[in-house]
């Protein structure tokens, strides 16, 4: 089967530095990719590498079955058919949104040309705008202008660096979505840096979470959060907290919320000293419970309060309780756990 995307044990220097370190991914025609991880972790790096502004000094990188990187070897870029969407847009000043977007559509006929700006326009809903220049836009409007220039000339790949920064939080995970239907629409791959985890959750099929110029995990938002391969994806992805645990057998491991089991089997022996990720959706507020647990905090959501709770012990968990249940700070409240999984990792 031939990937859309295939980078296999590649590594990238920067002015002899080493910045991205043994990684390989593939991903599927049509698919949505996200490089999740904080800044400095070489997400951007390996982005550049993919579009061939930075030579691979280990590994090979194929697009569609074609090599485009390897050691001392490089595809030019303009020869990728790659696009890019860049942080700050980069839109040309001098021209309308209908130019803009047809920048990038070199010797294609004029009708073919104006009905790919107008299907792009009625995908990204700125039909009103192509008479408009840059600087009468928004920055989502922008953003639509800047993805639709990058689309039109069906790329082979589509890769947006951190493309949601300069828009308001509140906005980023609904445009998020609302870019992934349209990509989705039109069949393009398409592989996104960023740092913010909901906008990768809304808008990616396969995420992979970078550290220190390595990858982590290449996974599914659902395996990233119910099945992390190593403590920082876990504590990085999502919310949730690591309480001290002792284990039992391969089934189960007593901790101070009882002892939680699990149906598949961990790889710990009876006696080892672990750590047990708790979610907040695994601590479930009862009132009747007979274990109890002192609100510290709580974040009211909407529908839920996220509810900082302290153990006896003084350890502390997370509960997300739905908002109707409004306990004031300092007092206490009966939990129970409910998890079907464990996940464990050992203690250094």
């Amino acid at each position: 089967m031939t990937h859309a995307l295939q980078i296999d044990t590649i590594s990238v220097a920067l002015q002899n530095t080493p910045i991205v370190h043994d990684i390989s991914l593939q991903l599927a025609q049509g698919d949505i990719g996200c490089l999740l991880g904080p800044s400095g972790c070489g997400k951007t790096t390996l982005l550049r590498a993919i579009a061939g502004f930075e030579p691979v000094t280990q590994g090979s990188i194929q697009i569609a079955g074609q090599l485009v990187s390897k050691p001392g070897s490089q595809m030019p870029v303009e020869k990728r058919q790659v696009g890019m969407v860049f942080q700050d847009y980069a839109l040309f000043p001098h021209l309308s949104v209908e130019d803009n977007i047809a920048f990038g559509l070199t010797g294609w006929k004029a009708a073919d040309k104006l009905a790919r700006v107008q299907e792009l326009a009625r995908m990204l809903h700125i039909e009103e705008l192509l008479g408009a220049y840059p600087h009468r836009l928004s920055g989502g409007q922008q953003q639509r202008v800047a993805i639709a220039r990058a689309m039109a000339p069906r790329p082979r790949i589509l890769l947006l660096d951190e493309p949601f920064a300069s828009l308001d939080v509140e906005l980023r995970e609904d445009i998020a979505r609302e870019i992934r239907e349209v990509l989705k629409q039109d069949g393009i791959t398409s592989i996104l840096v960023s740092h913010n985890q909901l906008e990768a959750f809304a808008m990616a099929d396969e995420i992979g979470v970078m550290r220190a110029g390595r990858l982590l995990q290449w996974s599914t938002a659902f395996e990233l959060y119910h099945e992390p391969r190593n403590a920082y994806v876990a504590d990085f992805v999502g919310e949730g907290v690591f309480l001290p645990g002792t284990v039992i057998d391969t089934l189960s491991v007593s901790t101070e919320l009882g002892v939680l089991t699990t149906h598949e089997p961990i790889a710990h022996k009876a006696g080892d000293l672990v750590s047990v990720l708790i979610r907040p959706d695994d601590v479930i507020h009862d009132d009747n419970s007979k274990e109890t647990a002192r609100v510290l905090k709580k974040v009211f959501r909407g529908a839920d309060f996220m509810y900082s709770l302290a153990l006896p012990s003084g350890a502390q968990v997370l509960s997300l309780v739905p908002s109707h249940h409004a306990h004031p700070v300092g007092s206490d409240i009966g939990i129970k756990v409910e998890m079907d999984h464990l996940v464990v990792f050992s203690i250094d």
